[in-house]
């Protein structure tokens, strides 16, 4: 495999990659430091990646290994979300306020869930991987993550249900 049929492959999912550590890790240095560590360690496996059926699915398992094995060495619990996917450029500057500040209390929320269902939200809700390419990723079954996903999902909704209604009667 060449250099370009390499790059060709993995360069369309390089930055699920880094957003799943960036996730997972906190601090952006980080964050790329992994995604270069699982570009690097696919590099070196190339002779092998026509061996697996989907290089993403395994990329995202490799990152999502990686980081954990990275946060268990340093024994950190600083986890936060990374969403930047929101842009329209005639919105007003309230309403850019408001989708901010929106997007600042789903983080905030989504850093107080246990980890599994962190980690369902990010590759369901932000990344946009089917339930299958979930479980197969998290060696879980299909039912599992769709537990977990809807309860990460019911509890997001009812403390931002919670946090907008307070004080108002």
């Amino acid at each position: 495999m060449t250099q370009s049929e390499f790059l060709n492959i993995v360069m369309p999912f390089k930055d699920k990659v880094f957003r799943l550590a960036k996730r997972l890790l906190v601090s952006t240095e980080e964050a790329e430091d992994a995604t270069q560590e699982v570009l690097m360690r696919l590099w070196s496996n190339k002779t092998k990646m026509q061996e697996y059926k989907n290089i993403e699915a395994f990329s995202m398992t490799m990152t999502k290994n990686f980081c954990f094995d990275k946060l268990k060495s340093k024994q950190a619990q600083n986890l936060k979300i990374v969403h930047s996917n929101y842009e329209d450029g005639n919105t007003s500057l309230q309403k850019q306020v408001e989708l901010s500040d929106s997007v600042n209390w789903v983080a905030k929320i989504i850093e107080d869930l246990p980890e599994q269902q962190k980690m369902i939200i990010q590759l369901r809700d932000i990344e946009a991987y089917d339930l299958d390419e979930i479980a197969e990723m998290l060696e879980m079954n299909n039912t599992a993550v769709r537990v977990a996903l809807s309860r990460a999902r019911k509890t997001i909704r009812e403390k931002l249900t919670n946090t907008h209604n307070y004080g108002i009667k």
